[in-house]
């Protein structure tokens, strides 16, 4: 999935795919800022909409948010175009507070910074090295605006509810390059609003939101988004005022990822076929592993009786992974309404740790926050290289997440590399119905 530069380039070197460096994870509960990173008061988490900002790279990546108070507890509400994301895990420690994001091994601990202001830091603690990026927001209205100097007023972007589509290529600092498609979408009734996303081969970058903006230079298209896991700024300048077809920026993930990007406007733009894009190895047509389950003592293989004579799903996924949460958002519902016609879904976990104990956790933690019913096995770290090796039937695994379709024979018929989530629009309707297609042909054989 293309989450983040540095992860791109861990998966598959000289090109398309997304995955974690894997690495240890022990996580506390709440964590004090570093000296410097808040100011000292009691923390103050108001009602109301927030404009959330992390300093990374001499660049600001702004995010809006909500807090809710009803009830005396507080909760936090990330907002990313159509999406919201509810924070509940909220706890307090002296002057600070620690905001845990979601099902992530992430967190923002924050400090009031005067009134109707909050200081602190976005804190990864599943990292190599420890992650800590400058956070800061101030509470505004409902109208709050993500980017300063939005001030067009007219539609630039075409048809306002299909958007505009860009063949966009990513290119790194070594050279490598990323085929990608832009889509943009201008809001009708404020067209100083826009939203959209990028989809690869290896999957989307979700819901971004922001601004047509007007700056010293020209216009920009701005967009970004916070997902807990992952801060992303999309900076791309036109080429002419009012003019989309040559669009030229940067991308910023997080604390270093940085590539250049380019959009060509091109409305038949599309990317290869995500079911041509890895296989079997000669000769083999079943998978053979047997993977401890996420419940100790327990284990899981496609073998078992369980699975006899099913269509069985294969789903490779992180806890850490957003386009798995995109997929897992889909496929829980969707278990518990077709399981019944015979079909099962395992969820192979690649984990950022060693330790199988803590991976069985991360795993129980997203199972149980998504309402997940099928079978979750740890199934490795959360590289691709592992997960390939993991799977030695397969060439490889490109991206987190693929899914691997087997019949009732347990033989593999398929495997999707990525995934384009609900903020990609159109291509995922038509994920959902090839998902859905798929699934009928092999119960019909």
């Amino acid at each position: 999935m293309p989450v983040a530069i540095e992860f791109r380039k861990a998966v598959l070197g000289a090109g398309l795919a997304l995955a974690a460096v894997a690495c240890q994870s022990n996580s506390p509960s709440t964590e004090t800022p570093a000296a410097g990173e808040a100011a000292a008061g009691s923390t103050t988490l108001s009602a109301g909409t927030w404009r959330g900002v992390l300093s990374a790279q001499g660049q600001e990546i702004p995010f809006l948010f909500d807090v809710n108070t009803d009830g005396g507890k507080p909760t936090v509400t990330l907002r990313n175009g159509e999406e919201r994301l509810k924070l509940d895990e909220i706890s307090s420690a002296g002057d600070s507070t620690t905001i845990r994001l979601g099902v992530f091994d992430a967190a923002l601990v924050v400090q009031t910074d005067g009134a109707d202001k909050l200081k602190g830091t976005w804190v990864k603690y599943d990292g190599k090295e420890p992650y800590r990026v400058p956070f800061a927001a101030t509470k505004g209205g409902a109208e709050t605006t993500l980017f300063a100097g939005s001030t067009q007023n007219k539609s630039v972007f075409g048809d306002l509810k299909k958007g505009a589509t860009f063949r966009t290529v990513f290119k790194g600092a070594d050279g490598d390059t990323t085929p990608a498609v832009g889509i943009i979408t201008q809001d009708s009734v404020n067209p100083t609003r826009l939203t959209g996303t990028f989809l690869t081969s290896t999957g989307d970058y979700r819901y971004l939101a922001g601004n047509l903006v007007t700056l010293a230079d020209g216009q920009h298209i701005m967009l970004s988004t916070f997902d807990g896991s992952h801060g992303f700024l999309f900076d791309g300048k036109l080429d002419k005022p009012e003019n989309i077809n040559n669009i030229t920026g940067h991308f910023y993930s997080g604390k270093s990822g940085h590539e250049t990007w380019t959009a060509v406007l091109d409305p038949n733009a599309k990317l290869p076929d995500a079911n041509a894009l890895t296989g079997m190895k000669p000769g083999q047509k079943k998978l053979n592993f047997k993977f401890p389950s996420i419940y100790e003592g327990g284990s899981i293989s496609p073998s078992d009786p369980k699975y006899k004579g099913k269509v069985v799903v294969l789903q490779v996924l992180g806890s850490w992974c957003p386009n798995c949460m995109d997929e897992t958002n889909f496929l829980a519902p969707w278990y518990e309404k077709n399981k019944q016609r015979g079909v099962e879904i395992i969820g192979l976990g690649y984990e950022r740790t060693t330790d199988q104990k803590v991976a069985s956790q991360k795993l129980l933690k997203m199972k149980q926050r998504m309402n997940i019913g099928y079978d979750l096995a740890v199934a490795g770290q959360a590289s691709s290289a592992e997960a390939s090796k993991s799977l030695p039937q397969l060439q490889k695994v490109l991206a987190f997440p693929t899914t691997i379709f087997l019949d009732k024979k347990g033989e593999v018929r398929k495997i999707h590399t990525g995934y384009s989530g609900p903020g990609t629009g159109k291509y995922y309707e038509q994920e959902v119905a090839e998902f859905n297609k798929t699934i009928d042909q092999l119960l019909a054989e």
